[in-house]
């Protein structure tokens, strides 16, 4: 297989990488999400992957990036592939918690909810134009914007969205036993929520049962006159989803292999209904010698974010197959 499953007939002259921060409830309910020391804690995964990727090292918190199995969380991999291509990331709040500690643009918001109580995501609809002004924002400054995200719990929120948009989709997990029936129930009685309401507009239905990181990036496709790659993996079906859902153009999306191939979720298919080009990059971790990184070939974590998308944009840019798992590994080796 090669390392990037098809080549992007773009070459850029001022490329860009940015992040989404957001929180949802739904991380902290318990069996739904792998992300952080605990459920409770999965809230402080953002801001702590933005200190990663920004600084180099987490400065708020005396813990290493790593799971307790020791498989390295992907804003390593990204923080790796910032470095090899010598780019500065953009990172952009919406809906946080916890106090971010490093350079960011704050959309403000407040953290997505239970979509099975009330409204997840009251001001969707602001989100959506700050995220539109966003766009708007970085195409005097780029060409081409890759543009991920970090939000614990968001294949749960996703599917809901996807559910309510009509798509029959199956959403992917960080965890290996990708905990579906727990993901169904929330899902189910979302969805009957906004059925009885009788709700059809994509960011009704966002405001409803998704949250804070899908209004935002389905903004900034719409604001931006570049060429947009949405990195990462079922999250980023839902986004692009809402994007034609509001008769705008979708994006093409990148992810790992790990979530393309993952037979416990339908990325393909789904990518499909909706109508994105979809690539996928085959970092192929399970040859590295780390032990670590071969669990990412077992199912755990698979992307995160925007790592798929910074490996992406690294290959695009010139950098080999060698010299993308070599940064990848020295990166991974220092927080052992």
């Amino acid at each position: 297989m090669s390392f990037v499953s098809a080549r992007a007939d773009f070459e850029p002259e001022s490329p860009m990488f940015a992040l989404i921060l957001a929180n949802s409830l739904v991380s902290t309910i318990p069996g739904v999400s792998g992300a952080g020391e605990s459920p409770e804690k999965s809230l402080l995964v953002p801001p702590l992957d933005a200190e990663l990727i920004i600084n180099g090292e987490i400065t708020s918190a005396n813990i290493t990036p790593n799971t307790p199995t020791g498989c390295p969380t992907p804003a390593v991999l990204t923080l790796a592939m910032m470095d090899l291509i010598g780019m500065r990331p953009l990172m952009i709040s919406a809906g946080i918690e916890s106090d971010i500690t490093v350079p960011h643009m704050n959309l403000g918001g407040k953290i997505g909810g239970d979509p099975r109580l009330g409204n997840a995501v009251p001001e969707a609809e602001i989100l959506y134009e700050r995220g539109r002004w966003i766009g708007e924002y970085l195409s005097q400054t780029s060409d081409m914007l890759v543009l991920g995200e970090c939000l614990p719990g968001g294949t749960t929120t996703a599917l809901c969205v996807l559910r309510a948009l009509g798509y029959n989709a199956k959403v992917s997990s960080c965890l290996v036993e990708n905990p579906v029936s727990r993901k169904e129930e929330i899902a189910t009685e979302a969805v009957a929520k906004v059925a009885e309401a009788g709700v059809s507009d994509p960011l009704k239905i966002v405001s409803m049962i998704g949250d804070p990181m899908i209004p935002v990036a389905a903004g900034v496709a719409e604001g931006y006159t570049g060429k947009l790659f949405l990195a990462g993996g079922t999250q980023m079906l839902a986004a692009a989803a809402v994007i034609r859902a509001l008769g705008n153009t979708v994006p093409d999306i990148v992810t790992t292999s790990y979530v393309y191939n993952d037979t416990s979720a339908t990325f393909r298919e789904t990518a499909a209904a909706i109508g994105a080009d979809a690539y996928y990059v085959d970092p192929g971790f399970d040859e590295l010698g780390h032990a670590g990184l071969a669990r990412y070939a077992k199912g755990e974590i698979k992307e995160g974010s925007g790592a798929g998308g910074a490996m992406f944009l690294a290959s695009l840019l010139g950098c080999t197959p060698e010299e993308i798992k070599a940064a990848v590994k020295n990166h991974v080796e220092i927080y052992q």
